[in-house]
């Protein structure tokens, strides 16, 4: 790290300056075996220089795609940032992905490289490499029951690790000279769309528009070397790439490891982040745990809990209505919040959380209502892969339930279409979708990036998202429905997991419902009533007048045409694995739409 070198505008040229800054500091956090293990940035810098001179050392060369397959890990992070500095794009594969999606990401970025995790992917990539002309190597991060697996295109990670350090001493400062080579232009990285709607397609960052966006997110937040984070969600995905590799390298700060999305709450606890981004679904599960665990405590914790939430509330509507909190209040609130909220905080692992960020859906306002009653505040923020990640985003202290925020600068310009559609012009906007130049007109088109949604923007300038404009229900008498406001709703019963809203073209809307088996089973077991399975709840006629009578609640809070006048139980829960949901746990709704056909008509036949 004493080679002279010139800052540039480019993610690699960024990483340099900061492990000169950090040098010790502690970059990454990763459990092993039960303990953590700490990576320094100058650590960070050593395996990133260590990997990219391994992998010029079997022939990859600039331009050149680089796959990463696996869950989230600190090889994660130096396979992509080793990719970069040698001025080839990264490009991240769904560890839930099954072989026939790996083969076609494989395929369509002409990836000359594949690291994955272990045997499990180690098995998709093997499944399918006849099919792939353009792959050189797999390399192997955990080996562990592939020591008799002989394919010569394979090979572990920790040797093309070795290779690279020999490298590294016969020509030491190698690396530098890849990375001052980058220009600003060059891509960085691509990032594959979850396929709600056909194939994924390959959205190509160059370094430019990545930092353009960066600067705005670091500053918005704001994040600094001392904040810490916690990396779940999947790297694959672009929002998580912007906070566990690119923010992180601007600011400096401290990411660590979950073992896994199902293991975060345990990870949160024991880190305690300062920083927390989640998609809803994880907010929404939060928000039913909490009311499941008061529900099975003493009646005096109980009690307890409502009086001190109900004091949070009075103070939360004060500053939504820009109204001062009178000295009583605020005196009640600090005894509630010490007797009672901080220890809620506590046990969700956000006490230390100054900034807590929800993107990539719709949220309900009510539940982000009570967070801010509880004492944590969840700012939203905006934006698509294709205009950067973030376009919008609420500043600190600008709490306005439902909002997205203001523009951030980086979005240069901004406007809504007649038919309300966001249309954007970036600084951090896509360069391409790779080997898809009409795809890519049709995005861009007018010179404005279209981004699907429909929004409306507030006399502050806030901006509100509806839906999406293809979601959009058109009943057949003519009435424009917006249905994820009402599947927010829906979803925030305790007892209702998913629901999808049906009635494009049809007289009434109607409604698919996945239970929250916990919360259902919890109810079934304390009202003695015998079940097995999630099936033999969805099935059972007493679960159906529970879920109706909260669906009845629902519709008390909507206009009478956008009550929902049927539903039905879907008798499996969603899954990723079946096609159903993507990584970040949004509803394909055309999949499930069409998985459901049969359960849907029945609901609209004449006398049903």
């Amino acid at each position: 790290m004493e080679n002279v070198f010139k800052e540039k505008n480019t993610i690699p040229s960024l990483f340099l300056s900061q492990v000169k800054r950090s040098g010790d500091r502690v970059a990454l956090r990763e459990k092993d075996f039960g303990i953590w293990e700490e990576v320094s940035w100058n650590n960070y810098y050593d395996q990133v220089n260590y990997l990219a001179l391994g992998l010029l050392s079997i022939g990859i060369e600039k331009g050149d795609c680089v796959c990463v397959l696996s869950e989230n890990r600190r090889e994660w992070l130096y396979a992509d940032m080793a990719s970069q500095c040698l001025g080839c794009v990264s490009a991240g594969i769904y560890p839930t992905n099954p072989p026939f999606q790996v083969k076609y990401i494989l395929e369509h970025s002409e990836a000359k490289i594949c690291i994955v995790e272990d045997q499990e992917q180690t098995d998709k990539v093997l499944e399918v490499k006849d099919d792939l002309p353009f792959l050189k190597k797999v390399i192997i991060i955990d080996p562990k029951g592939l020591r008799h697996y002989k394919d010569p295109v394979l090979m572990l990670y920790e040797e093309i690790v070795d290779v690279g350090k020999r490298k590294d001493k016969e020509t030491p400062g190698l690396l530098h000279e890849y990375i001052d080579s980058i220009d600003e232009n060059d891509r960085a990285t691509m990032v594959y769309t979850s396929g709600t709607t056909g194939p994924p397609k390959g959205v190509v960052w160059v370094h430019k528009a990545i930092l353009a966006v960066i600067d705005d997110v670091v500053s918005n937040a704001p994040l600094t070397s001392d904040n810490e984070i916690v990396s779940y969600l999947p790297l694959s995905h672009g929002a998580e790439r912007y906070f566990s590799l690119y923010a992180m390298v601007k600011a400096g700060y401290t990411v660590s490891f979950s073992e896994s999305v199902s293991t975060v709450q345990d990870a949160l606890v024991e880190i305690s982040p300062t920083f927390f981004f989640a998609v809803p679904r994880i907010w929404e599960k939060m928000y039913s745990s909490i009311h499941v665990k008061i529900d099975d405590t003493i009646a005096f914790k109980r009690f307890f809990y409502k009086i001190s939430m109900g004091i949070g509330k009075k103070l939360m509507e004060k500053r939504l209505n820009n109204k001062k909190a009178g000295v009583t209040l605020k005196i009640l609130y600090g005894f509630a919040y010490l007797l009672c909220l901080r220890a809620i905080r506590d046990k969700l692992g956000l006490l230390r959380a100054h900034t807590c960020l929800s993107a990539a859906a719709p949220i309900s306002p009510e539940i982000l209502k009570f967070f801010y009653s509880l004492g944590i505040s969840i700012r939203e923020g905006y934006g698509m892969t294709e205009t950067g990640g973030f376009n919008f985003m609420q500043s600190k202290g600008d709490f306005n339930p439902g909002s997205v925020g203001k523009v951030l600068p980086a979005t240069e310009q901004f406007k809504l279409a007649e038919d309300g559609e966001i249309l954007i012009k970036s600084k951090g906007l896509f360069l391409e979708y790779f080997k898809d130049p009409e795809e890519t007109k049709t995005m861009m088109k007018g010179g404005w990036a279209h981004t699907g949604d429909v929004g409306r923007i507030d006399d502050n300038g806030d901006l509100f998202i509806i839906d999406r404009k293809k979601d959009l229900i058109i009943t057949s008498g003519g009435k424009n429905i917006a249905p994820s406001e009402i599947e927010n709703d829906l979803k925030r019963n305790l007892f209702i997991d998913e629901a999808i809203i049906i009635g494009d073209g049809r007289k009434f809307l109607t409604a698919l419902i996945q239970l929250d088996f916990d919360n259902v089973s919890n109810w079934a077991i304390n009202n003695r009533i015998a079940f097995t399975n999630y099936k033999s709840l969805a099935i059972n006629a007493d679960v159906y007048e529970l879920i109706k009578d909260e669906v009845s609640k629902v519709n008390e809070r909507f206009s009478r045409v956008e009550n929902v006048k049927k539903f039905r139980i879907i008798n499996k829960e969603l899954d990723e694995d079946d096609n159903e949901m993507t990584a970040t746990q949004k509803v394909k709704r055309k999949v499930v739409e069409q998985k459901f056909k049969d359960l849907i008509d029945s609901m609209y036949e004449s006398g049903n």
